[in-house]
Parts: structure tokens; C-alpha cells; sequence
């Protein structure tokens, strides 16, 4: 069995193609290339085609698989395969999963952009054209893709003529690049802000606990970023370092627990619980400073996604598992990077909405949390073993550096 292949792109510096390759020969089968004109500057892409021969369909098939996933394609084109969904919530067995990567599927004699891009879903064909869809929102009736012999993956590629990120030579980057990483990652933010770009954070209360919580807070007010993700953790111990000066009980000046220091975090919950809501008590005088007044006081969007370790939670706390996630992919949508603080598991569920083209950098001490993200598909995600608060206060010192407007931290 043989098919003709075509893939373009930065083949050569971005690696994609010795892995086209070596997938072949470690199925067992074997190539022919036809066709290879290199590009001769940063903006040619380079041209691949090649025959792939195979012992049987079922290797055929196997392999088309793997190769669609990075960025091959059939050079005679077929139209996707469409089959209708029979009940809500499950499609045909032979379903397409997707990646985060942009994907393009053949339909009506052309190529068609999938929207709504994200891994771990199913493509829908709608009116409006394809679209990612989570398996618990297909709908009988609806129109699904299987297969992948109709799909185009465009695996993201080293960008020649940006040096953005370049301190950076592997998945994670170590203490010694933190200085650099700081620089570009500011100068990144300020030209977010100026160009009206929309920027995530997902923290962790580690942000609060390490004495990051004030820097972050300045970066929200200071218009550098524009939604907040987080669980119930983060805003509890940003609350009770403002209203008692410790977090976990621990005195945030000392480092030293407090007495009776362990209820205080119920302390800060049975206050926000008396006024009502955070808003409330920003509204009545009781919550001045902090990340969360930044965040609510400017309505910034965010979301404090609850868990079952949760005490209280805040009456903001979104206790619904699903309604949280549809949250979290609400206030993403959109966000050309987002930032990640010391938060594996809110990390790693952000990551999995993110299609990735979205500049994704993960701050954590602990090197297997920033592994760990890329590990399940964000393979975007750039990670800098760091401590978050250290790390925070030099981003915050930074980007206001030569701003025209100073910070001033209230918190």
C-alpha cells in the first residue's frame, strides 16, 4: 500500500522533519521523497513530498494518523468524513480527536479553518464551519468529523525572526535564567499593553504565601493583565494577609506562625461571608488593598474554581466542576499568553483549553509541575524553575521600570 504526502513549513530548524522520519521507520514502513526545495529565507517555508509505502491498510492507517499530527497531509485530497451524532454527549467510534494545534479540515473543495481550537475535543461541522466542541456538548443530530485523512495540523514552528523567549534552549529553564527571563517576559507584557492584547494569570496562593501577592496586585493595576484563574486558595490567603498580615497563619513580615494563627484563614472566610461577597466588603471599607480588590474593584474577569480540600468556600467560589471549566475557557478565550504561578493543577486544566499558538510561561520552584504541564500536550508552555514570589517582585520591578506611570504597592 502507498499514499503521496505533502507537509511545508520551517521543516528543518523547527525538527519537524527528521520526526516525520523517524514515525515512518519506527512503524516499519518506508519513504520515498519526491519533492524537497528548502526555503532560502526566515519567511519561505520549505516544501516536502514524499510516498509512503506500507505492508498493509492497517499500517496505512496507523501512520496517517501520526503524520497528520505533524503537519502532513495527503497530496490528493478527499472530503472529510462526516457521520451525524445518534445521542447527546457521545459521537461515532471513529471520531477525530483533536490537538491544540491549528487545524484545518477538506470540506466543499477547500480548506477550512477549525475554530474554538483546543486538545482533547471532537470537530463539529456547523453552518458558521468547523469548530472544537468537548465531548459532552455534541448533541444528537450533529454533524462529526472521523477520521484524519481530510485534516491539516500546522505544529507550531520556530519563529526565525523573533528572539523572544530565546534564554530559553529546553522545556525548562533553570534559577540561572531567571534574570533574563524576567526582561523579556516585561518587555513582552508592555507590549501586550500597548498593542491591546489580552493577558491570562493562573496562580496558585503560594503567589501569597512566597510575597508575591503584592507585585501581582500591581500588575493588575497597572493594566498588564486582564483575568484572573485561580481556586479558592489564592483569594482566601490574599484576603487574610491583608485583613491579619499572615498567610497560613504565618506572619508575613516574620515568617514566624502567629498565635492561634492556623484560624485565621476561616477568619478572613467568616469575614467575606459576613459582608456577603468580596464585593461587599471592598463596597464597605473592609478589603482595601490586595489581589482580589485589583481584580474585583477593576472587574477584572476571574474565576475561583473550588475543590473538595476547599474550607468555606467563598461565597464566590464556583463549586460546579462544569461551570467552573466553562468559566475558565470563557475568560481564556482570546488571551494571546498567559502566565502561570505555582499552580499545577489549575495550570495543566488551562493549558488543556489553550490551543497552542498562545505564549504559555510556567513559573514553579518545583521542576516536575512545569515538566508535568508539558507533558500533557501544552508543549508550549515555557518553564522557569524559580521561587514564584522572588520571581513576581522582579517582574513587577521590571515592567514599571521606565513606565510611565510608577507602582506603588498596596499590598
Amino acid at each position: 500500500m502507498n499514499r503521496r504526502f505533502v507537509s511545508d513549513g520551517h521543516l528543518v530548524d523547527s525538527g519537524i522533519l527528521p520526526k516525520i522520519l523517524n514515525v515512518i521507520i519506527q512503524e516499519g514502513a518506508e519513504y520515498r521523497i519526491v519533492a524537497f526545495k528548502i526555503g532560502q529565507t526566515n519567511l519561505q517555508p520549505s516544501h516536502l513530498e514524499f510516498e509512503l509505502l506500507c505492508d498493509s491498510d492497517e499500517q496505512l492507517f496507523s501512520l496517517t494518523k501520526k503524520l497528520v499530527q505533524l503537519g502532513c497531509y495527503e497530496k490528493t485530497l478527499s472530503e472529510g468524513l462526516i457521520r451525524r451524532s445518534e445521542i447527546d454527549g457521545a459521537v461515532p467510534d471513529d471520531f477525530y480527536s483533536t490537538t491544540n494545534h491549528r487545524t484545518e479540515v477538506y470540506l466543499d473543495g477547500r480548506w477550512q479553518e477549525v475554530a474554538n481550537q483546543r486538545m482533547d475535543g471532537v470537530i463539529v461541522i456547523t453552518d458558521r464551519g468547523p469548530e472544537c466542541r468537548l465531548l459532552r456538548d455534541v448533541r444528537k443530530g450533529d454533524r462529526v468529523l472521523c477520521s484524519s485523512e481530510s485534516v491539516r495540523v500546522f505544529p507550531p514552528e520556530r519563529d526565525r525572526q523573533s528572539d523572544i523567549f530565546s534564554f530559553m534552549t529546553g522545556e525548562v529553564s533553570s534559577e540561572r535564567s531567571v534574570d533574563v527571563a524576567v526582561a523579556e517576559i516585561a518587555e513582552d507584557l508592555a507590549e501586550h499593553r500597548a498593542a491591546g492584547r489580552k493577558v491570562v494569570v493562573v496562580a496558585g496562593p503560594v503567589v501569597v504565601h512566597t510575597g508575591g501577592g503584592g507585585a501581582l496586585g500591581d500588575l493588575f493595576r497597572g493594566g498588564y493583565v486582564q483575568g484572573l484563574l485561580a481556586g479558592n486558595a489564592l483569594a482566601v490567603h490574599d484576603i487574610e494577609s491583608v485583613l491579619l498580615g499572615t498567610s497560613l497563619g504565618v506572619d508575613m513580615k516574620t515568617g514566624r506562625p502567629t498565635h492561634e494563627g492556623h484560624r485565621n484563614h476561616l477568619r478572613a472566610i467568616n469575614t467575606v461571608a459576613t459582608y456577603g461577597s468580596i464585593a461587599a466588603a471592598i463596597e464597605a471599607g473592609a478589603l482595601t488593598r490586595g489581589i482580589m480588590y485589583e481584580v474585583v474593584s477593576r472587574r477584572i474577569p476571574y474565576c475561583l474554581a473550588a475543590s473538595i480540600r476547599d474550607d468555606g468556600p467563598l461565597p464566590e467560589a464556583e463549586t460546579d466542576m462544569i461551570k467552573a471549566q466553562a468559566r475558565y475557557a470563557e475568560i481564556v478565550k482570546g488571551a494571546t499568553m498567559v502566565l502561570m504561578f505555582s499552580s499545577m493543577l489549575h495550570s495543566i486544566g488551562t493549558g488543556n483549553m489553550l490551543p497552542s499558538w498562545v505564549r504559555t510561561v510556567c513559573v514553579d520552584i518545583n521542576p516536575a509541575v512545569v515538566t508535568k504541564l508539558a507533558d500533557r500536550g501544552s508543549s508550549q508552555a515555557l518553564g522557569i524553575v524559580s521561587d514564584v514570589g522572588f520571581f513576581l517582585r522582579a517582574l513587577r520591578d521590571q515592567v514599571f521600570r521606565g513606565a510611565p506611570e510608577k507602582a506603588e504597592s498596596r499590598s
